[in-house]
C-alpha cells in the first residue's frame, strides 16, 4: 500500500507540474494585456512597459515561469493585479463556498445515483427501471447551465420558493436555513448531471453483481430481495463506483464555474471568470494549481479506497 501511495503521489506531481506549464503557457499567449487594468485601455505603451517591468512580465517566458514555480513551491503564488492582496488571501476567501457547493452536490448526486439504479437494477424491466433509466439518461444530457437555468425560472421565477442566486439574503443575519434555501438550486444544477452517470453506473453494476453465484445462493438460504441486495450485491456493487466518485470530482470544481455565475455563488469559479476578463494571471494560475491539486487528490484518495475495499486489487 505504501509503494503504490507513493507511485500515485510521483504521478499527481508530474501531472500537476504539466497543467501548471500547459496554463501557464496559454495565460501568457492570449490577446490582451494586464496593463490595461491600470491604465484602462488607453493606456501609453511606456505606462504598459512601466506595468510589464513592475509585474514581472517583460523577461523571457521560460524565466517568467520558472520564477513562479519558485515561489510557487514556496507557498507564495504572488499577489492579485486587482487590489496587491496575496493569492492565498483571495482564493481562501472564495473557497469554502465552492467546496460547499461541489461537496452538497457530490452527495446528492451519489444518494440520488445509488438508490435509483438499484431500484431500476432490482426491479428490471419494470415501470420504475424505465422511468428511471429515462430520466437519468435525460439528466446527464442537459448542460449544467441550462438546467441552473430552468430550475431559477421554476422554482424562483414561477413558484416563488427559493431565491435565484446569491449564498445569503442581504438583509437580516445570516442563518442555517437561509443558506440552505440558497444552496438548493445551485446544488441541483451542479449534481444532477452527475446523479444520472451515477444512476446508469450503478443500475449496471448491480445487474452484473445479481448473476453472480453468491446471490442465488443467498436466495436458496432463504434471504428476500432487501437483504440480498443491501448486505451483499450493493457492497460489491458500489467498488468500480469509488472510482468513478474521484473522476466526478474535475467535473464538478469544472461545472461550479459556469453554476456559480448563474447563480451569483461567491466561490471559485466565479472568481476564476472575474480575473479572466481583468487578465489577472497571479488568481487564475492560483485557481488552476488548487483545483487541479484538489481534483488530483480526489482520484488518489479513491484508488487509496479501492485498495483498501477490495484487497484483490491492493494484491494486484
Amino acid at each position: 500500500m505504501l509503494r503504490v501511495l507513493a507511485s500515485r503521489t510521483i504521478q499527481s506531481l508530474v501531472l500537476l507540474l504539466l497543467v501548471s506549464v500547459v496554463a501557464f503557457a496559454l495565460l501568457r499567449l492570449t490577446p490582451g494585456d494586464p496593463g490595461a487594468l491600470l491604465y484602462g485601455p488607453n493606456a501609453s505603451p511606456q505606462e504598459l512597459a512601466q506595468v510589464r517591468e513592475r509585474w514581472g512580465l517583460d523577461g523571457p517566458l521560460a524565466l517568467q515561469y520558472l520564477r513562479w514555480l519558485g515561489n510557487a513551491a514556496s507557498g507564495d503564488l504572488g499577489r492579485s493585479y486587482a487590489d496587491g492582496r496575496p493569492v492565498l488571501a483571495v482564493i481562501g476567501e472564495r473557497m469554502p463556498a465552492t467546496l460547499l457547493l461541489a461537496g452538497s452536490a457530490l452527495m446528492l448526486a451519489t444518494l440520488l445515483g445509488v438508490v435509483g439504479g438499484t431500484v431500476a437494477a432490482t426491479h428490471l424491466h419494470s415501470l420504475a427501471d424505465r422511468l428511471i433509466t429515462l430520466g437519468a439518461t435525460a439528466l446527464y444530457s442537459i448542460p449544467s447551465f441550462w438546467l441552473g437555468l430552468l430550475l431559477i425560472a421554476i422554482f424562483s421565477l414561477h413558484l416563488g420558493w427559493l431565491p435565484s442566486g446569491g449564498m445569503r439574503d442581504s438583509l437580516g443575519p445570516t442563518s442555517c436555513s437561509d443558506m440552505l434555501r440558497h444552496l438548493l438550486l445551485p446544488a441541483l444544477a451542479l449534481g444532477l448531471r452527475d446523479a444520472g452517470r451515477f444512476a446508469r453506473v450503478c443500475r449496471a453494476s448491480v445487474l452484473e453483481e445479481l448473476g453472480q453465484q453468491y446471490v442465488q445462493t443467498a436466495a436458496a438460504k432463504g434471504l428476500g430481495t432487501v437483504a440480498i441486495s443491501t448486505r451483499h450485491v450493493l457492497r460489491n456493487a458500489l467498488l468500480p463506483f469509488l472510482t468513478l466518485l474521484g473522476m466526478s470530482l474535475p467535473g464538478l470544481l469544472g461545472g461550479s464555474v459556469v453554476v456559480e455565475t448563474v447563480f451569483a455563488w461567491p466561490g471559485m469559479g466565479r472568481l476564476a471568470i472575474e480575473s479572466a476578463l481583468q487578465r489577472n494571471y497571479p488568481v487564475i494560475m492560483g485557481e488552476v494549481l488548487i483545483v487541479a491539486a484538489l481534483a488530483l487528490l480526489g482520484n488518489l484518495l479513491a484508488d487509496l479506497s479501492y485498495g483498501l475495499a477490495d484487497p484483490r486489487a491492493r494484491y494486484g
